[in-house]
């Protein structure tokens, strides 16, 4: 991943286009550490972008409004056509994209509108952060839009207020995350290292998953261990401290996890492991190559979706800039 400033264009009515790049996501580790008094879980995750990314196409409109359109691209294109994987992102109210677009309008007063397309590559419903990406980006997009251009950490409260994972995709690179997800410790170091990405044909609730979950508070400490060997070219220690509190509770929900968890392994895969909440399931492997591999033998195997990608590993994004795949 590269940082870049938003891609600026026009529209047949002369109106300006921006469009920002959407990455998606892995947890290298997850520890959930109790739960918290508000009903949230503490937990602390070392996050690397990578680049499977959607794609934001926003317009500013003197018409008041968010209106949302959804198309599908890359493997979601393709299944849209042979099956396998769900096509159920909302255009309404409950989109993470409109939500946080209406709390930017009404925190600043805004009265305009929005036009904004949204080309899903990310599957749903996998713990890959799309959704929390997406809104991310559209923050970032209609403060230039709108001509508000608020400090980048300004847009991220607001979208801690939207979804816990929204204010790590402002960090422009890899980081901790501590509290429920607001507490950020950007992570420098990181290996050039590639993942291979499989969902099953379903995803899962984070809800319904957070509920299963046994907190792990003897894990303290784990996420910056790990980014420690990271960093260090120690990877057979980082495997070893690569984990996810909620693997257990994701696989009793869906036996399919502990399936391809188990397919992984089978094809190649070292050390593989649930992202987030899941039901998406990678493994870090030490080239794009060794990652397609993989993929293949999956494929093979009969998974509807396996992404060969890059670990982005590049610094936090300058204030006002986004994050490009």
């Amino acid at each position: 991943m590269s940082s870049r400033t938003i891609d600026s264009a026009r529209d047949g009515g002369l109106r300006p286009v921006l469009t920002v790049r959407c990455p998606a996501k892995l947890n290298l580790s997850l520890a959930v550490l109790a739960r918290r008094a508000d009903g949230f879980h503490e937990i602390e995750s070392l996050m690397v972008p990578v680049t499977l990314c959607d794609t934001l196409r926003v317009t500013a409109t003197e018409d008041p409004g968010i209106r949302l359109r959804v198309r599908y691209a890359g493997r979601l294109g393709d299944s849209a056509r042979g099956g396998g994987l769900a096509h159920d992102v909302p255009v309404d109210a409950t989109n993470l994209v409109v939500r946080a677009a209406r709390a930017l309008a009404d925190e600043a007063g805004v009265r305009r509108g929005l036009d904004i397309e949204l080309v899903k590559e990310i599957p749903s419903g996998a713990g890959l952060g799309g959704g929390s990406s997406d809104a991310a980006a559209v923050l970032l997009a209609a403060s230039r839009a709108w001509g508000l251009d608020w400090p980048r950490e300004r847009l991220a409260a607001i979208g801690g207020r939207i979804g816990s994972d929204v204010p790590w995709f402002f960090a422009g690179g890899p980081a901790i995350a501590g509290g429920r997800g607001e507490r950020l410790e950007p992570v420098a170091g990181m290996p050039l290292l590639a993942a291979v990405i499989a969902c099953p044909a379903v995803g899962l609730s984070t809800a319904a998953v957070y509920a299963r979950c046994v907190p792990e508070p003897e894990r303290r400490g784990e996420a910056a261990r790990l980014a420690t060997a990271f960093a260090a070219g120690r990877l057979p220690d980082a495997m070893a401290l690569m984990h996810n509190s909620l693997e257990r509770p994701a696989r009793d929900l869906c036996p399919e996890v502990g399936r391809l968890l188990s397919d992984l392994a089978a094809a190649g895969a070292v050390r593989p492991l649930l992202t987030g909440s899941g039901s998406a399931c990678f493994a870090v492997t030490r080239s794009v190559a060794e990652a397609r591999r993989i993929a293949g033998r999956l494929g093979s195997a009969g998974w509807p979706a396996a992404f060969a990608v890059r670990l982005a590993v590049a610094a936090t994004a300058p204030l006002g800039r986004a994050m490009a795949c």
